[in-house]
């Protein structure tokens, strides 16, 4: 691609320790042994792994309960990305390049597709992180009792935690860098841009499970069947949808906020605080509605994001474990080595709201073979965790 190495991404890419020239072709393969650092081959394992098992979980699902939720949540997280980053990697080539300039740069991963723009375990995390907390909020029967958009606020509120973990590491690690001198990406907060924390990680999670539960979970529960027709043109919307709803939510905070950086980051932040007000009481009575038997309701259960959100947290809690020597010893908000670092503290919280989220679904009863409620502590009942 002729105009692949604009002065932005060269600058970025530089900074992460590769050039313009290393990162050719529309699909590329290097071997794991030469990443930038041992984190790199880790992560990608990480994510690639878990979104596979979540594709074959959802497609085992709908064949065995004829539920489709969770294939479209993963293909409706994947069309959106779809729909969202390449005109944020090639702006030139989408005709904005005179409003977006180029934002990130990803550092060479394994398997890298369009030029050393997108690897793989990016196409990976989108639906995995979806996934995740799409499948923690209907388990806990959010959308079944509170309904569409309140369930869709508690998606946003469960992601934003898991996916901050990762977003706040990131640049410390070298998996990406941002360009601070672009003003989409102000006011900052510490090594993370704002707008990444709000947008990224609850704003786009719930516009996408609104709109998968509205196009398709809701006539779920009530026990309707989809054709193959229609759940692929359903998915197809849902990801446009989510798309528009990215640039919706944030209204407040990027018309508002137009004139100064600082305003702007207040009334993201605003969005965010209201998205944990609503979120955590309703998950937590949920939980308690659960856990003592008040409602009577049948008990939803997948013991794949049980175990594998144990497993992503496992591992983000080792790789922050060996950032954290650079992280004391930076000066300035900068490592030895130049490079970023993000906010411990608020990763913590992260850390504990998404541990308490994990700990909720854990210790809630299962589904029986029979789909009625099974204590959380029963063994000798099957359970219908697929």
């Amino acid at each position: 691609m002729p105009d692949s190495c604009t002065p932005t991404f060269d600058q970025l890419s530089t900074a992460l320790g590769f050039s313009c020239g290393e990162a050719g072709g529309l699909f590329e393969l290097r071997s794991p042994f030469g990443l930038e650092n041992w984190t790199l081959p880790v992560l990608e394992l990480l994510i690639v792994l878990g979104s596979v098992l979540a594709l074959v979980y959802a497609i085992v699902r709908l064949r065995r309960h004829g539920d489709p939720t969770n294939v479209v949540v993963w293909f409706g997280a994947t069309a959106y990305l779809f729909i969202i980053e390449p005109p944020l990697y090639f702006p030139a080539a989408f005709g904005i390049e005179a409003h977006v300039d180029t934002m990130f740069a990803h550092n060479l991963f394994t398997v890298e597709f369009m030029w050393g723009r997108l690897p793989l375990y990016i196409v990976a995390i989108y639906p995995l992180m979806a996934t995740m907390a799409f499948e923690i909020v209907r388990m806990l029967g959010v959308f079944r009792k509170c309904g569409v958009i309140l369930g869709a606020v508690c998606v946003g509120f469960v992601h934003h935690a898991f996916y901050e973990i990762f977003d706040h590491l990131g640049p410390q690690l070298r998996w990406w860098e941002w360009s601070t001198d672009n003003p989409m990406n102000q006011p900052m907060f510490d090594a993370v841009p704002i707008p990444s924390v709000v947008v990224f990680a609850a704003l786009w999670p719930m516009s996408l499970a609104l709109c998968v539960q509205f196009f398709v979970g809701r006539q779920v529960d009530q026990g309707r069947r989809f054709t193959g027709l229609e759940l692929v043109w359903r998915t197809v919307v849902i990801g446009l949808l989510a798309s528009v709803g990215t640039f919706v939510l944030p209204i407040p905070a990027t018309v508002f906020g137009m004139g100064s950086d600082t305003v702007r980051g207040v009334l993201y932040l605003a969005e965010l605080v209201v998205l944990a007000l609503v979120a955590i009481p309703i998950l937590i009575r949920r939980w308690r509605a659960l856990r003592v038997g008040e409602s009577g309701e049948p008990v939803y259960s997948n013991g794949f994001v049980r175990v594998y959100s144990l497993v992503y947290l496992g591992t983000m809690a080792i790789l922050w474990a060996s950032a954290l020597p650079d992280y004391f010893s930076a000066v300035d908000g900068v490592t030895d080595n130049g490079d970023p670092i993000g906010n411990l503290w608020y990763t913590l919280a992260c850390f504990f709201m998404a541990i308490a989220c994990v700990a909720a679904v854990f210790t809630i009863p299962r589904a029986s073979s029979t789909g009625r409620r099974a204590e959380p502590d029963s063994a000798s009942q099957p359970h219908i965790d697929a």
